[in-house]
């Protein structure tokens, strides 16, 4: 996300817009800083006095009171902190953000051609079968059908006049999102944790308001994996680690071998290669240098499983480091799963787009 910054005027905007805006702001700052209230509020007291962000009719006490009565932060031991709602605020606005800057003409909600059995109704109508839900019956149609057959004074309904309403094929779909948390993710001056955590956000707040159904889970690697709470993505922080991406599939194919979906998928957002895996005995190896066979056919290995268990793999990738190309090329190959390079403006973009094409397909055509 890029805001653009410049003095503000009685035209600009309204005072009720611009602690919207503000406070949309203040959520991605608290991205940035792992949810640290009172470092986001620096932050954004520092780009005030840089461009005049406030005046006498807007303040930043004005600010804090509006986060407080809208229960985003509250005061914990004089100190403010972001609450459950505060959170939520953050998925919204990641979600509203991202899907604002997808480019016209972007995907949809990619429904099939196909009709059958499913829970969305279509306007279209068919002529009822055997097994058809007498609830999807379209009355209109099939009175109209018994008038046009019989007339009104012998009217009499047969099963030939019966209609129903099409369902599109829908599936359910179980998601693990994969985020790397290795060091590389802050190295060279260039922040790429910050849009990760935004597309994971917007992605599960996506799926709770459309989806609320969908599995979604989020597993962070680094030296190891864990499972993560969706609550504590905001307060993530990359540490001192290095990249285990075996450990990270493993996980994730554990995590999915328990749902009962149709589809199963890992979202992979990595910018290194992977550099560590535990051995025989538990212990970490490590070797940053080059492609490691030892570590690369291990995460190779768990690859394999998890396209023999039917999960797909998609990687992407948020560099360009060479090894990184390679080894993406032949996971995703390992795996029949898919991969993409996408520069950090636009890996919203590509998420949204692979999750919600994959969201609705014909059954059997994994």
């Amino acid at each position: 996300m890029k805001y653009r910054y410049s003095k503000w005027t009685d035209e600009s905007l309204t005072d009720e817009q611009r602690l919207e805006s503000l406070t949309s702001l203040f959520s991605y700052l608290l991205l940035q800083t792992s949810g640290d209230v009172e470092e986001a509020m620096e932050w954004l007291r520092q780009l005030a006095e840089e461009h005049g962000i406030f005046d006498e009719s807007l303040s930043m006490d004005d600010l804090i009171a509006r986060l407080k009565e809208k229960g985003i932060i509250e005061e914990v031991n004089n100190a403010p902190v972001l609450t459950t709602k505060g959170v939520q605020r953050i998925r919204q606005d990641a979600l509203r953000e991202i899907f604002t800057s997808l480019r016209k003409g972007g995907i949809g909600t990619h429904e099939t051609p196909q009709t059958g059995s499913g829970v969305d109704r279509l306007s279209e109508t068919k002529k009822w079968a055997v097994g058809d839900a007498a609830t999807a019956i379209d009355l209109t149609s099939t009175l109209t059908n018994a008038f046009k057959r019989g007339g009104i004074d012998e009217f009499t309904l047969k099963e030939e006049d019966l209609e129903v309403y099409e369902t599109e094929h829908t599936t359910s779909c179980a998601t693990v999102l994969m985020l790397d948390i290795s060091h590389s993710m802050i190295l060279y001056g260039e922040d790429r944790i910050t849009p990760a955590k935004q597309v994971a956000l917007a992605l599960s707040e996506l799926i709770m308001q459309k989806y609320p159904k969908d599995y979604l889970s989020l597993v962070v690697f680094g030296d190891d994996a864990k499972l993560m709470s969706l609550n504590e993505l905001p307060f993530l922080s990359v540490g001192p680690y290095h990249t285990n991406t075996r450990a990270g599939l493993k996980l994730a194919r554990t995590l999915l071998r328990r749902t009962r979906s149709a589809n199963k998928q890992i979202f992979m957002i990595t910018d290194g290669k992977p550099s560590a895996m535990f051995d025989e005995n538990g212990r970490l190896y490590k070797n940053s240098f080059g492609l490691d066979p030892r570590i690369v056919n291990k995460t190779l290995d768990e690859a394999v499983a998890c396209r023999r268990e039917k999960i797909t793999i998609s990687t992407f990738m948020v560099a360009r480091d060479p090894y990184l190309i390679n080894f993406i090329e032949d996971l995703t190959k390992a795996n029949a799963g898919r991969a993409y390079y996408s520069g950090l403006q636009h890996l919203g973009e590509f998420i949204f787009v692979d999750y919600i094409r994959n969201r609705k397909k014909k059954f059997g055509t994994m």
